[in-house]
């Protein structure tokens, strides 16, 4: 016999209260908590018996854990590899998320076909598309192998138990938002829902050593919609970004158990589906303008890959209060090189608006790219290009002294791949300049913007 039972969720973190309030005490939403009437069966509690006893096992020594059945499985498409971690991981739970037409599908099902061609059975679970439009989808994508399997459904209990019948060693499901449980009384998509779904997959995932993914919608701010515990739950978060009828686009890890964070994926949309982009750089600066002032080229390092970005900035008068914004890069670390080039450059900043932007939606992090921003800043308000063949990179300390950064040899080698022949770093370094390429070394920051002037 059900019998019902009353809960105040919030939409945004999925806390439970006890009863209506008007701010959630735990992420400090306003007006988010929602009354949920959900209706628990008398069997519930044996399904999730069930369920667990697929993953019942004792204790044992850690260094006694086999590792060859937890061996990555490689979906053939470098750039997915790249970002999980070196591949698949067996029994692991993956969300990807992307606004709506970014290429979620098309890209798992490409990865469905790279899987099955290398020997491995994959389940297709389509809770948005018809089996004729998923089809249509996967001619035109070049993707028909026999090991890749088409279920359309939506209710879970079903798609496990055929799951069970098939063995897969992965499962895409199309989205999360889409499937529900019987058991739970509320909406697909629900906060319930999405819990109490996401819940037993982790727990088929881990219990069979089924590696799953979940295709997620995005809200307004860019985030999985659901409650925050969905991404906590998973192993592993990936991103679908893309400018707006652009071409390209860019997988990132914004969480990952098994790998970096740091490390990311670049795509060209075609007409035959997406192409992994072996040569990234070379794409961030196909369109940079040469003779502009403001724009400068930063070696950064995304996880283990170099990778050549444009810098750009925007130094005007300011009608008020000056303001500071910046796309791609963090704003607060725009504020403090603000104050430095000021009060240990001389810079007249106070009074004038800054905007910086990375070019073609990538984001640089940490301060491998603090003297780019600033060489971009002094180029703007100089109203002074920079050299086309100039690198510029390393960290800026308060006190206007420059510090060596990480991998510089990496930075320099992609640098003069890419056809650079002179770089501006902090002094102190033991790396050598490639071959054929020129270092110019800076001891602090007034050093490098005499360098810039003397170089322009």
């Amino acid at each position: 016999m059900a019998k019902a039972k009353k809960l105040h969720v919030c939409r945004e973190c999925g806390a439970e209260h006890a009863q209506w309030m008007g701010r959630c005490d735990r992420c400090g939403a306003w007006n988010s908590i929602e009354e949920k009437v959900q209706e628990v069966v008398a069997d519930r509690h044996q399904a999730r018996v069930a369920i667990v006893a697929e993953t019942d096992q004792g204790a044992q020594p850690i260094s006694q854990v086999p590792l060859d059945a937890q061996r990555r499985l490689t979906t053939e498409i470098p750039e997915l590899d790249r970002v999980l971690g070196g591949g698949l991981v067996p029994g692991s739970l993956v969300l990807v998320g992307g606004d709506p037409g970014i290429g979620k599908s098309t890209l798992m099902l490409q990865a469905a076909e790279a899987l099955a061609q290398s020997g491995q059975r994959l389940l297709y679970v389509s809770g948005e598309e018809s089996a004729v439009q998923t089809r249509l989808r996967a001619d035109r994508l070049g993707v028909g192998h026999e090991e890749v399997l088409l279920l359309t459904r939506t209710e879970l209990t079903r798609i496990l138990e055929e799951a069970r019948r098939q063995e897969p060693a992965v499962m895409v499901l199309d989205s999360i938002q889409t499937i529900y449980c019987g058991e739970v009384e509320s909406a697909p998509g629900a906060v319930g829902q999405l819990r109490e779904v996401t819940s037993r997959l982790l727990r088929y995932a881990k219990g069979r050593g089924v590696a799953v993914f979940l295709v997620g919608h995005v809200t307004k701010d860019g985030q999985v919609a659901g409650p925050k515990t969905l991404e906590h739950m998973v192993d592993t978060v990936l991103y679908f970004e893309g400018e707006p009828g652009g071409r390209h686009r860019i997988l990132r890890a914004h969480k990952n158990r098994f790998g970096s964070t740091d490390e990311i994926g670049v795509f060209a949309m075609t007409g035959q589906g997406l192409e992994p982009v072996e040569n990234p750089s070379a794409v961030f600066l196909a369109q940079r303008p040469e003779g502009v002032p403001g724009s400068v080229v930063c070696p950064s390092l995304q996880g283990s890959r170099p990778l050549l970005t444009e810098v750009q900035a925007l130094v005007a008068p300011a009608a008020g209060t000056a303001r500071r914004t910046a796309i791609g890069l963090d704003r607060n670390r725009l504020n403090l090189l603000s104050a430095v080039l000021e009060r240990r450059g001389g810079l007249p900043l106070a009074d004038q608006d800054i905007y910086v932007s990375v070019v073609g939606g990538a984001r640089v992090k940490g301060t491998g790219s603090d003297l780019a921003l600033c060489a971009a800043i002094v180029s703007s308000l100089r109203d002074t290009p920079v050299p086309n063949d100039l690198v510029i990179f390393g960290e800026v300390g308060l006190g206007g002294e420059l510090r060596p950064v990480q991998a510089t040899e990496q930075r320099l080698a992609e640098a003069k791949r890419l056809g650079f022949k002179r770089a501006l770093l902090p002094a102190g370094g033991d790396s050598r300049a490639p071959k054929g390429m020129s270092l110019l070394e800076a001891k602090n920051l007034a050093e490098a913007v005499a360098e810039l002037v003397a170089q322009g």
